[in-house]
């Protein structure tokens, strides 16, 4: 992901048509991939109706350090040794803006990754839009398609896709409105320190943010060796390596720490941050990012804060 920026201005005709025809091909498969993995995740839950704000009672679940002691069920905590929430089925439409990085270094993809990190982000885009949509949630994309509350938001999604302009870094969200979710899904590779730069003033316009940072295997192992030449896909920049073995360890701390600062300032910021390779599993993002949507971190997070 490059520094923040509107549409990509420096890029010439040619390169736009090329970029838009490879997204036009693209963008169909990924719809097709998304609604199957949409259709694993649901089938392995128990029905698909979400908690949150609402009147009608849905379940009683264990309560959680950190939740407000207001919503424990008291009469049904005294039946045995375990404290209870009451939970309440959502029944308010609820906005979600989605959006993914399409900056060329998404377009990356090595002999270790099962996809490129640009298919991978659409696939997990379009296959939240298509979860959120069956619950009713009314769904947006920043600067492509303004929100929309149907059973097709993920196919509008799609559609809108097609046409939208080359952008890159964070997405322009003046046009958000009220409290609302969004999700930024990209490789977000510059610096802790500029990212949360960029991040920060949406954080405190009430926006609950939700981050996954998409990464080819090689961009975290670093399997080179002997003489390497890297290109930067943004600015065409070039580094040269005579022994790529010998800064394979210094290059994994940096990565590390990168990655470990802008997870711990998004959770500074009460926001989510869900790491995920193209060699894993998209349907392991996806619940991650749902459950972190509905309220209800996944167990992983709950244990460390516990």
């Amino acid at each position: 992901m490059a520094t923040i920026g509107q549409v990509v201005e420096q890029t010439s005709g040619s390169e736009a048509l090329t970029r838009a025809r490879q997204r036009a091909v693209l963008v169909p498969d990924c719809m097709v991939e998304a609604k199957r993995i949409a259709n694993t995740v649901i089938a392995g839950w128990h029905g698909r109706r979400k908690r949150g704000i609402g009147e009608n009672f849905w379940q009683f679940r264990p309560y959680s350090e950190g939740e407000s002691l207001a919503r424990i069920d008291w009469r049904r905590s005294a039946r045995d040794d375990h404290i209870y929430v009451r939970d309440r089925e959502w029944e308010a439409a609820h906005t979600v803006w989605l959006w993914a990085d399409m900056s060329p270094s998404m377009m990356y993809k090595s002999t270790l990754g099962n996809v490129s990190k640009e298919s991978r982000a659409l696939v997990l885009m379009l296959a939240l839009a298509e979860i959120l949509a069956r619950s009713g949630e009314r769904i947006g994309c920043p600067g492509v398609m303004e929100p929309v509350s149907a059973r097709n938001a993920a196919e509008r999604l799609a559609a809108a896709l097609l046409h939208a302009p080359l952008t890159t870094g964070i997405p322009d969200t003046r046009m958000i409105r009220g409290a609302s979710d969004i999700v930024l899904i990209g490789d977000f590779l510059d610096d802790a320190e500029a990212i949360m730069a960029q991040i920060s003033p949406l954080a405190r316009r009430g926006l609950r943010g939700h981050v996954v940072e998409i990464a080819d295997p090689a961009e975290e192992d670093f399997p080179y060796a002997g003489r390497t030449e890297f290109t930067d896909p943004e600015t065409g920049d070039k580094l040269v390596s005579g022994r790529a073995e010998g800064i394979r360890e210094e290059y994994r701390r940096a990565y590390i720490a990168r990655r470990d600062g802008l997870g711990e300032g998004l959770r500074r910021l009460g926001w989510s941050f869900v790491p995920h390779r193209t060699d894993q599993l998209a349907s392991q993002a996806l619940v991650a990012v749902h459950m972190y949507l509905s309220g209800s971190p996944p167990r992983s997070e709950r244990s460390t804060r516990s």
